[in-house]
């Protein structure tokens, strides 16, 4: 009996060491098994789809070992670099290499001690140059991918979110989601809200993500886009595309997607699935809105590459969505299934434009919407949920993906669907079968199937009965390994310490930097739409100014409060009917400042509660009324005779004090109209590109 138990016991060990590095987030991995499991070292630079670059005749070059199982992992430690010409370049123990700026040729050899490999440099009529090696040594994705199962290769294009576990947030590792991760291969995950609530508890949470993968570094995404969807709860708080678009600033754009990129890279997410490239041309679209940077194809083109070049030079990967375009829609896809009627020349000189543009300019990642787009695709199929025929979206249309995407556009980066959890697609295609038909159309990363292990169960299956080849897959897994390399999205044999991380990130996100960013772009875009002589505002200390109104209105009357103390907030109860005290306040005050908030056709009719209360309240106060468009610029369609207004499209702090800053003359309206406002009679309120402004004091 303690003979058995002694051969027992090493396995038992052996087990335990397993799960407790299943706990920590450290499973076992190629990298950690020693130096005999790596094959060989090669410069990141020499690898076919790595870009190189120069910089103020800098070149930072990059080591990697690639493992006996295909993969490969940055290494740092014990490598020795040497220049063949010092007179040409210089190279420091870290890889850095400093061009001299004389005419000639360097060699830059790196090497373990074991292992060795080498680039070229130099100055050639005055350029300087990097000429990679070539040969079969350097195709390593290729190789990569032929060492993969076929579960891992499933793995990568699966993106689920764990927002909640049994009904709490997870804001921190639990050993079922490593559990899941190691089972089904995960190649990524994306955040929300609920699971990074501040910048030392998100800096961790990504550090055991990143530790969790075994063999590569995963994509960690999010929907940071600024405005209202802003999934940070640290950090700067941007005012979002509309509001950049009223600032017409591609330089602005570019700041403030850098500064997105810089806070996000900080913590450790590598993937934003940011801009919306949307052209929002339809007053009435519910689920787009001040997402979009405008009505001008144009102007959402430039704006948005801008945005994109921003995040993309801070290092991450930028994701353009939701093609071919959500704009004109008046349905919200989490709901139902929205429907673009246009033919293709239209889509090409409207949606599909700024999409083109962003792939001219090299975007890392494209979303699909689930719009329906029935002149390019008229596919019908039975609504599995009420059994009617409805027209197959683009998320699941082939003719869109590949034939529109890749072939006619020229799109070769890596497609993610749109959350599959959503009405569009899980009510009438089913969560399993929409996944199959995804991935059968084209796309590359099937973001937050629903039922993970039912989702990847049955692709599994598809795949082992034939309507997925595995070249299919292989196509997908090279885009996202492709992606992840370029982007340096790669394992790293001595990482960062999680102190080092969260040190890093403490310092970056919110600086004061980025805040002065944030700042700039929240007063660059109040755009004052109408003004009968009611702004600045000019008080002595005794006038009273009244605050009302609901959604938000208590940050707005704190914006308010710090400008002017005797400031009066009254927030509206939920039917918006004021009492007899509260209206006696506001008729007696010396000015009125209403702040409206809408998001829908109905929220914005002159017929809501909400905008009869701003009808009554022009109705009985003889002081002026000026009139804040918190959300939608649309809102002065239902009270276009208020005596000043203005748009400031998004409930972030810093566009209220920014809207605090224009009422009292402290910022001068600059902000342009990036849509039209039509009337209620189908006429126009204001054309695109208006904007009304004042002296600042």
């Amino acid at each position: 009996m303690e003979r058995l138990n002694k051969r027992l016991l090493i396995p038992i060990l052996v087990l335990l060491l397993v799960v407790s590095q299943l706990m920590f987030g450290q499973p076992f991995s190629a990298a950690a098994k020693g130096k005999e499991a790596v094959k060989d070292l090669i410069l990141y630079e020499n690898v076919p789809q790595a870009t190189e670059q120069i910089t103020n005749d800098t070149i930072q070059l990059e080591a990697l070992h690639v493992y006996n199982e295909g993969h490969f992992a940055y290494t740092s430690q014990g490598l020795e670099w040497k220049s063949s010409n010092e007179e040409v370049a210089h190279v420091y123990e870290d890889g850095t290499v400093h061009l001299t700026g004389k005419e000639g040729q360097s060699v830059i050899f790196v090497s373990d001690g074991t292992r060795k490999d080498h680039i070229k440099v130099g100055y050639k009529k005055g350029e300087a140059y990097v000429k990679k090696q070539t040969g079969k040594r350097y195709d390593i994705l290729k190789h990569a991918i032929s060492q993969m199962t076929i579960k891992e290769k499933l793995g990568q294009m699966l993106m689920p979110d764990f927002r909640k576990w049994n009904g709490e947030d997870v804001t921190e590792m639990k050993p079922e989601i490593l559990r899941l991760i190691d089972e089904y291969h995960l190649g990524g995950v994306i955040l929300f809200r609920e699971n990074v609530v501040t910048t030392e508890q998100t800096t961790k949470l990504v550090h055991e993500y990143q530790q969790a993968t075994d063999k590569f570094a995963p994509l960690l995404t999010i929907d940071q886009e600024g405005g209202i969807v802003t999934r940070l709860q640290s950090g700067t708080d941007m005012p979002g595309n509309m509001a950049l678009g009223a600032t017409r600033s591609p330089v602005l754009a570019k700041d403030v997607g850098r500064v997105i990129g810089e806070e996000i890279d900080a913590l450790g997410i590598n993937m934003n699935l940011a801009p919306v490239l949307d052209v929002n041309n339809n007053p009435d679209n519910p689920v787009i809105g001040v997402r979009s940077f405008g009505e001008d194809p144009k102007l959402v083109s430039e704006l948005g590459v801008s945005y994109i070049n921003g995040l993309q030079e801070a290092g991450v990967a930028a994701t353009a969505k939701h093609f071919p375009g959500h704009g004109d829609t008046a349905v919200d896809s989490h709901l139902g299934l929205p429907e673009v009627p246009h033919d293709k020349e239209r889509l090409k000189q409207v949606e599909l434009y700024p999409f083109q543009k962003a792939m001219d300019a090299g975007i890392d990642a494209v979303m699909t919407a689930h719009v329906t787009f029935p002149k390019i695709d008229d596919t019908k199929v039975t609504s599995k949920k009420d059994g009617t025929e409805v027209t197959l979206p683009a998320t699941l249309s082939h003719k869109v993906l590949t034939g529109l995407m890749r072939e006619e556009m020229g799109f070769d980066g890596v497609i993610i669907t749109d959350a599959m959890n959503m009405g569009a697609i899980k009510d009438h295609f089913g969560t399993v079968d929409a996944a199959i038909l995804a991935v059968k159309a084209g796309t590359d990363i099937v973001l937050m199937p629903v039922g993970l292990e039912d989702v990847a169960a049955g692709l599994l299956d598809a795949i082992e009965k034939g309507e997925i080849t595995e070249e299919r897959l292989d196509q997908s897994v090279e885009r996202i390994l492709t992606l992840k390399f370029q982007r340096g999205i790669i394992k790293k044999e001595q990482p960062l310490t999680l102190e080092e991380k969260v040190a890093r990130a403490m310092e970056i996100v919110g600086s004061e930097a980025h805040k002065e960013v944030e700042r700039q772009a929240a007063e660059q875009s109040i755009t004052l739409l109408k003004n009968d002589e009611a702004l600045p505002v000019d008080t002595d200390e005794g006038d009273e100014v009244v605050v009302v109104g609901r959604s938000f209105i208590q940050s707005l009357g704190e914006a308010i409060s710090q400008m002017h103390h005797n400031t009066t907030v009254i927030h509206a109860p939920s039917n918006y009917e004021l009492t007899e005290e509260q209206l006696e306040k506001i008729k007696g005050a010396e000015h009125v400042i209403v702040g409206t908030y809408s998001y829908s056709v109905w929220t914005r009719s002159p017929e809501h509660p909400q905008m009869k209360m701003v009808q009554k309240i022009m109705e009985i106060t003889e002081g002026d009324v000026v009139g804040i468009g918190i959300r939608n610029p649309y809102d002065f369609m239902a009270y276009p005779e208020v005596e000043a207004y203005i748009a400031q499209y998004g409930f972030r702090t810093a566009s209220f004090e920014a809207t605090a800053k224009t009422l009292f003359g402290m910022n001068k309206p600059v902000g342009k109209l990036p849509v039209t406002i039509p009337g209620q009679d189908g006429g126009i309120l204001y054309e695109y590109g208006h904007g009304l402004t004042f002296e600042s004091e």
